[in-house]
């Protein structure tokens, strides 16, 4: 079994408040969710309202699955976030 964690650095350079910034993230962690059927936590930044971690977790008993899901996340974050991808960090376990 491989367990693949995606961890994202995300910056929101047009929120304002927290308020903005959690609708935006909120937005993202439910279209990632339905779309990939994956776990997602905020990992860190919880009170910066321009910035914030994300930790994405899919496992599958084929390290190629995991790491083809992770790529699609990241590729699908990348092209839709309302914001930059400062860092994106795959680790396998």
């Amino acid at each position: 079994m491989v367990i693949g964690l995606l961890s994202l650095e995300i910056h929101f350079p047009y929120s304002q408040s927290l308020k903005d910034k959690r609708k935006e993230l909120n937005s993202l962690k439910d279209r990632i969710r339905q779309k990939y059927n994956v776990a997602l936590a905020e990992l860190d930044y919880q009170d910066t309202w321009q910035r914030t971690k994300l930790g994405i977790v899919t496992l599958n008993s084929r390290p190629a699955v995991v790491e083809n899901i992770l790529a699609k996340i990241l590729r699908d974050v990348e092209n839709h976030v309302n914001g930059d991808v400062l860092k994106a960090d795959i680790l396998f376990y």
